[in-house]
């Protein structure tokens, strides 16, 4: 079994990047905790500030399934209407060898 590496990106409303950033960076500290997280990294644009990312590596996808359960990841997802442009775009991938 590999490695899931995700990348998860957030474009702030209008208005809304200081607040989104706020929220965001309630994640890594408890993220990096779970079961499974190899690494949990939020990056901001250097260009663009409503745009920012998440870099992730996950054991497993069953770490990661548990990490969209949790309550500081669930706490987020409640307030992506308000805060956030559309949906986060969110993707995996696999490292080449």
């Amino acid at each position: 079994m590999s490695d899931v590496t995700i990348l998860a990106h957030f474009r702030a409303k209008p208005g809304k990047e200081a607040r989104l950033l706020q929220e965001l960076k309630r994640l890594p500290e408890p993220t990096r905790s779970e079961a499974g997280c190899i690494l949990y990294e939020l990056h901001e644009s250097q260009t663009d500030p409503a745009l920012f990312v998440f870099y992730e590596k996950w054991t497993s996808h069953a770490a990661l399934d548990a990490h969209f359960g949790t309550p500081h990841l669930q706490t987020l997802l409640k307030l992506v209407p308000e805060l956030v442009e559309g949906s986060p775009e969110i993707t995996k991938w696999n490292a080449v060898k």
